[in-house]
């Protein structure tokens, strides 16, 4: 038995998303929990697909005694306001010094935490964390697979161990395999540590672990015969020093972990010209899939991969919309498009209302205006659902008022909180049956992938307007060091 001291703290910063986060985005629930602390922690993730959740699994398993901190999440956007950040992480702080004497500590970060004051926001909380503990104390950390894994957290930890699959549908995975490796500190010391980079930037489009190259990237990953090794690929729209691909080794000799990190990030830099797929234009994939629909029994889907909640867009741009309405497009589904002001809108009118407004377009994209139409309200929802897919299992989704509407073959789907689509019980709410659908317009670059591929016939990746560019070099950066070309292949650098 060991006393184990477990929290959380996530956030994946996109530094060109139009809105910050703020206190309310960590406390509220959405697709994940809200903001837990103490007791509560032992009993509010089981069942969810969250690293917390099989760590606590496997602590339970091994008898040890769980010291309950805190817990939160906000979804994916600009920077962490720099209050939200010293509240949460000073929090953090106190629960660890009232503790007492620990054996070790586990954390469930993400790994792109960029704060209005911090560029490496995991890196600054595990060093006040050591100051606290000292160097010797145990200390492993799940991240994200799009970490952005800078020196200073490979420094502080103990351990990095990474996710390995994108959709992410092994988190509670790699909450066990943190456990296993805290198991392994405590019984026989520290680890060897070694860090590779790659020099370019991989979109997030094709870090899916669901085709190739990563697939086989990740295969290698787990035949390591390591005491540990990650691969994380890097949140690109960051824009700090460290961002971009990064591997990870632990091992008894610093031989053994070197040659491991070295044999992973050469197969990254082999794969660099893989890293690549056809990107489509609004208008071009419309009518594309419109003629192509007519002889399927599946849906096409059409990934809205620039303004993906999930990457820091707001999920509320409507360029993809108006690329269905104009192209007179039927049965398509437009998914979720977070507009609270809409979904009062709908449920002031009720069911089977025309109503006549501008929806979407309200977070300050440059240039990009509401989509202004009258449209029918077919359903409506209160949001509370449970979570059918693997991403989300076990969740209960909580997305505020949701609506149904309709404009020619078009249904939008409303939500009045951000959450990317990526789970069909998203649609059923409010009546749909995703696999009935011709076009799946849905806001999402790859977890969509891990429910609605199985029933899709055909993915585009489309580039409608929003925060997140699928080429990089349509981000002004200004921290990025100097060399790291700034999409596979391509001769643009960084500096």
């Amino acid at each position: 038995m060991a006393r184990i001291a477990v929290g959380g703290f996530q956030h994946e910063t996109n530094t060109f998303a139009p809105l910050k986060a703020t206190y309310r985005d960590f406390e509220m629930a959405d697709g994940w929990p809200g903001l837990t602390e103490g007791a509560a922690i032992l009993s509010t993730f089981d069942g969810i697909n969250l690293p917390i959740a099989g760590f606590l699994n496997r602590a339970r398993a091994a008898q040890h005694e769980i010291v309950p901190l805190l817990w939160c999440s906000a979804s994916p956007s600009a920077h962490v306001e720099r209050e939200v950040y010293e509240r949460i992480a000073g929090r953090l702080l106190h629960l660890i010094k009232a503790a007492g004497s620990l054996d070790g500590i586990y954390l469930d970060l993400h790994g792109a935490m960029v704060t209005e004051h911090l560029e490496d926001g995991e890196g600054e909380l595990l060093e006040r964390i050591r100051a606290v503990t000292g160097p010797d104390l145990p200390i492993v950390v799940s991240l994200d697979l799009h970490a952005n894994i800078t020196k200073r957290m490979v420094q502080h930890a103990s351990s990095l161990v990474v996710c390995r699959t994108y959709p992410h549908v092994d988190l509670a995975e790699s909450g066990e395999w943190s456990e296993a490796v805290l198991a392994r500190l405590l019984k026989h010391g520290p680890l060897k540590k070694a860090m590779r980079r790659a020099d370019f930037l991989v979109p997030l489009t094709w870090q899916c672990t669901l085709i190739e190259p990563a697939q086989g990237i990740y295969r290698a990953v787990a035949a390591s015969n390591t005491a540990s090794a990650s691969f994380a690929f890097g949140f690109p729209p960051a824009d700090i020093a460290e961002c971009g691909p990064v591997a990870l080794a632990y091992a008894e000799s610093q031989g053994a972990a070197d040659a491991a990190a070295d044999r992973l990030i050469g197969m990254v830099k082999d794969a660099e010209r893989d890293f690549a797929g056809k990107v489509w234009d609004p208008d071009e994939a419309v009518l594309y899939a419109r003629q192509r629909a007519v002889a399927l029994n599946r849906p096409i889907i059409l990934a809205d991969t620039q303004d993906n909640p999930g990457a820091g867009g707001n999920s509320d741009s409507v360029g993809l919309l108006e690329a269905l309405v104009r192209n007179r497009a039927e049965d398509a589904v437009f998914a979720n498009l977070f507009d609270p002001k809409t979904a009062e809108i709908a449920h002031r009118a009720g069911v089977g209302a025309e109503i006549s407004l501008g929806i979407g377009a309200w977070s300050g994209i440059p240039g990009h205006v509401p989509f202004k139409a009258s449209f029918t309200v077919e359903r409506l929802g209160d949001g509370n659902f449970d979570a059918t897919g693997p991403f989300y299992r076990g969740n209960r989704m909580q997305l505020g008022p949701m609506a149904l509407l309709r404009i020619g073959g078009t249904r939008i789907v409303v939500a009045s909180r951000k959450q990317q689509a990526a789970d069909q019980a998203m649609l059923r709410h409010l009546g749909l049956e995703p696999a009935a659908q011709k076009l799946l317009a849905l806001k999402s670059s790859v977890h969509f992938r891990a429910d609605f591929q199985p029933i899709a016939d055909e993915i585009l990746i489309v580039a409608a307007p929003g925060a997140n560019p699928v080429d990089h070099r349509a981000f002004a950066y200004q921290h990025l060091r100097k060399g790291v070309r700034l999409m596979p292949l391509s001769p643009e650098v960084s500096g």
